[in-house]
């Protein structure tokens, strides 16, 4: 299992590192690929067969392709974020509060819409980072990714209050808090390195972009994100429990599905261009 997590690591690295440096056509032609894989592995969530949910992930990539030749990767509409951003909210909270048997009482093709209006917004707001720059974009992901490392290592070492018992066993209060701290450390030493190193950067990245409307916004603002990222953990998790199943699917050998490597990052990627732009 680990060499296998290994090899596919390396393999995706292999893909997105140079199409992020590349071009950002290429970065968002490679995104819309996983996002429609994904798609595909939601109308698996919604309680379709493999055949079916193809047609789910065909009207993801219609919708996303749309978008694109729209135009809107390049126009930020702030409106579509503030959207985005409160449905994640308000969504994620209904979901949660309900539990695991939630997500059966929903209509499969309301489950779908769910699924469709969550993967093309992540996508539009993965491309139009990218449009933004690469150090705009990799300090959103990486808030994610730190916000998760944090919360893991944490969690081992203090963790005795459950978060979510009947959702993610794993997950404790005290991951919750150490996530929370090492993205304000993170955002804070992005600020420092941005100030230091503005000749040799290409836009100025998510954190500065909030510092610039006080250190205040900045605090609440990334811990609001680090506390939605596992909102977006917690109900995919929920999902799978719901549906039965461990993984989202077997596309990634070693990680499971595309939705289990992007999960957290379905809500703080439209929150991000909220908070920035909007």
């Amino acid at each position: 299992m680990l060499k296998q997590r290994i090899i596919t690591a390396i393999i995706m690295l292999a893909i997105l590192l140079p199409a992020l440096f590349y071009s950002a056509v290429v970065f968002a032609a490679i995104a819309l690929i996983l996002i429609t894989a994904a798609a595909w592995e939601w109308g698996r969530f919604s309680g379709y067969d493999d055949k079916t949910s193809l047609l789910v992930a065909l009207a993801c990539l219609l919708i996303c392709a749309g978008s694109w030749y729209a135009g809107l990767m390049g126009r930020p509409p702030g409106a579509l974020w503030a959207v985005a951003g409160a449905l994640w909210v308000l969504g994620g909270a209904w979901l949660l509060r309900g539990g695991v048997p939630i997500w059966a009482r929903i209509p499969q093709p309301v489950r779908v819409i769910i699924g469709l209006i969550a993967l093309s917004t992540a996508w539009l707001a993965v491309a139009q980072a990218r449009m933004i720059g690469i150090n705009f974009l990799l300090s959103v992901l990486v808030l994610v990714w730190a916000a998760d490392i944090f919360a893991y290592f944490a969690g081992r070492a203090f963790g005795r209050r459950k978060l979510a018992a009947a959702i993610s066993p794993n997950k404790s209060w005290e991951g919750v808090w150490g996530g929370m701290t090492g993205v304000v450390v993170l955002s804070l030493a992005w600020v420092w390195a941005d100030q230091r190193f503005a000749q040799g950067i290409d836009s100025q990245s998510f954190y500065s972009i909030l510092w610039s409307h006080g250190w205040w916004f900045l605090l609440i603002s990334v811990l609001f994100m680090a506390s939605m990222s596992v909102v977006g953990d917690l109900v995919e998790s929920l999902i799978k429990r719901s549906v039965g199943l461990k993984d989202s699917s077997g596309l990634l050998p070693g990680h499971g599905g595309v939705l289990d490597r992007v999960d957290a990052l379905l809500p703080t990627l439209p929150l991000s261009m909220m908070l920035a732009f909007a």
